[in-house]
């Protein structure tokens, strides 16, 4: 029997929430069979963090690399998945320190008990700069969460991401982990290779250990 596969990815679709004030999803049609054309082939306008993403270095620094320059090691290899629904608005170091015991190369918080498909969340758990410069000294390469970003949404510090970029560790938000039990995974997220891009969506899956 094959690995099982889950897709933590977020669908893109015209209702997809995205950040306030940034670009909605929407699309078009460019020709279609209906209108005497031999195929259908569409176009689509996005915010480069729509749905589940990564964010390149370019998001949070200006000589940053962008999605088309990241090396995707980071975006391939065993992971784990953290539940994280019950820290309130912040994962702070005190809580990776009892809940990740053993050295993981990537990790997932899931902070949502149910994740928000159809409304923007008026708030969401966060991540302490503490905490992730604990993670790099665990030798942490990359972090992912359900939430909209790292850092809170009224962030004008950028604190989360700034720990980020001094760890040069990479960056998954907008997962969904409701149906993922907590454990060790294989994580395949590769962004696109957009040039000169500070983020780009990913689908996102998780695949199941050979053994597990």
């Amino acid at each position: 029997m094959p690995p099982r596969l889950w897709d933590i990815s977020q669908t893109l679709r015209p209702a997809l929430p995205v950040w306030p004030g940034d670009t909605a999803f929407s699309h078009r049609p460019r020709w279609s069979m209906a209108d005497g054309s031999p195929v259908n082939v569409a176009a689509f306008e996005t915010t480069v963090h729509a749905g589940a993403h990564a964010d390149a270095p370019l998001h949070y620094h200006a000589d940053g690399a962008s999605a088309a320059e990241v090396g995707l090691d980071a975006y391939i290899g065993p992971c784990v998945v953290v539940d994280a629904t019950g820290c309130g608005p912040l994962i702070d170091r005190d809580f990776v320190e009892r809940v990740l015991p053993t050295s993981e190369a990537r990790v997932l918080f899931r902070t949502f008990t149910r994740f928000p498909v159809d409304a923007w969340p008026d708030s969401f758990t966060a991540v302490e700069a503490g905490a992730i410069a604990y993670l790099a000294s665990r030798g942490v390469v990359l972090i992912g969460v359900d939430a909209p970003s790292l850092d809170p949404q009224a962030s004008k510090t950028m604190d989360a991401h700034k720990a980020v970029l001094a760890a040069d560790m990479r960056v998954l938000e907008g997962l969904v982990l409701d149906d993922v039990p907590p454990g060790r995974y294989e994580l395949i997220a590769l962004p696109l290779k957009l040039e000169d891009l500070d983020a780009s969506p990913v689908r996102a899956v998780l695949r199941e250990l050979q053994g597990s």
